[in-house]
């Protein structure tokens, strides 16, 4: 077994630290008069971090797991149920197509921009033109389709509404990375509110994912990013938070060192891209999302399905709306992304679509 490495961590707050870093969020006035109160969650909150207590209610995994015995993080296990429901109706012929569409803004009018982004609205665009896909039929007909919009702008606008980011476990060991992801929400450190719970499950529903997202320095916006990389235990993550009994390191490079299959959890979805910029950098971004989630096991869904475009190239910030109006190309090619992911799904569920080497054993499984 390789040696596991030490000496990054800091040391421990100390009770002093502590106190700064915990009454600096009641910094307004109005709770002066609740100063009492505080000190008392205080020192409540301090116990828990001092002893380390990230999973305070667990309970026995039982049966399906290595370890039934194991004490589990009743949210962990409520989480992983609610992905096994969400395959389950992935699977279900009977139900309609389901397209996630992903608003990968920051930006929204609801905080200090004061105004909407492009990005939602071209992913509105592609909303509209998912759900009016299913023509006549009823919103319950397998031929109908429904659009999940996901905008991660309400981390910049929404009190609570976090999304944590990755803490790397895959790069100790692949089975250290569980799917769902356990590192959250871990309560002796304050790491609480993990958007990603639902995320996760809205994303194994879906049987299309389409991603809209503007050009930030090159590169995703950190809402993006951090849902992508969160994301890292739908591809080779391990199902069974009990064959490490949590985050034992040294269980988890033996699992690996002795074979570990890669399972993609996301695997025989379809998508769709959009992203979009004014300067410079949109395909170095498009490459990148579409690599990935070709890397993850979907499907892509045609030439008129990935892209990337410029909406007014070089011109000024204060009327880059008014120039999306204008455009009426770029308008209709975000109604076609939907289009074309609309079409593959119905393709991939009548199993007439599929990759076409997925059948073939990877020599490097990683």
């Amino acid at each position: 077994m390789t040696d596991i490495r030490k000496g990054q961590a800091p040391a421990p707050l100390t009770r002093e630290e502590f106190h700064d870093r915990f009454v600096v969020r009641f910094y307004d006035p109005a709770f002066d008069a609740e100063r009492d109160a505080i000190a008392r969650l205080e020192e409540i909150a301090w116990q828990a971090h001092d002893e380390g207590r990230k999973s305070p209610i667990t309970r026995p995994a039982g049966p399906g797991f290595a370890d039934p015995a194991y004490e589990a993080s009743v949210e962990w296990l409520a989480t992983r149920d609610a992905l096994q429901r969400a395959q389950a109706r992935f699977q279900d012929p009977t139900l309609p197509g389901r397209v996630l569409v992903v608003c990968g803004s920051s930006r929204n009018d609801g905080t200090c921009p004061g105004e909407v982004s492009k990005t939602w609205r071209l992913a509105k665009l592609a909303c509209d033109a998912i759900e009016s896909a299913g023509g006549d039929q009823g919103p319950q007909s397998p031929g109908a389709f429904h659009a999940d919009l996901l905008d991660l702008s309400l981390v910049t606008s929404e009190f609570g509404r976090t999304i944590h980011p990755c803490k790397g476990c895959v790069s100790s060991a692949m089975p250290l990375c569980h799917w769902p992801c356990s590192c959250y929400p871990n309560h002796s450190l304050g790491q609480v509110g993990d958007w990603m719970a639902e995320i996760y499950e809205r994303w194994v529903s879906a049987h299309g994912v389409i991603i809209v997202a503007p050009t930030y320095w090159y590169q995703s916006p950190s809402p993006l990013k951090l849902m992508i990389d969160r994301l890292v235990c739908a591809d080779g993550g391990n199902p069974d938070v009990t064959s490490t009994h949590g985050k034992k390191v040294e269980e988890a490079k033996r699992i690996e060192r002795d074979g570990w299959d890669y399972p993609k959890h996301l695997s025989g979805r379809t998508f769709g891209l959009l992203v979009h910029g004014d300067v410079a950098g949109i395909e170095g971004q498009r490459r990148a999302l579409a690599d990935w989630l070709d890397w993850m096991g979907l499907v892509d869904a045609g030439h008129q399905a990935v892209l990337d475009r410029y909406i007014g190239y070089y011109e000024p910030y204060w009327n880059s709306h008014r120039t999306l109006d204008h455009d009426e190309a770029v308008q209709a090619e975000a109604r076609n992304v939907a289009r074309s992911v609309v079409a593959a799904v119905t393709e991939l569920r009548a199993g007439r679509l599929w990759k076409p080497d997925a059948a073939l054993k990877a020599p490097r499984v990683k």
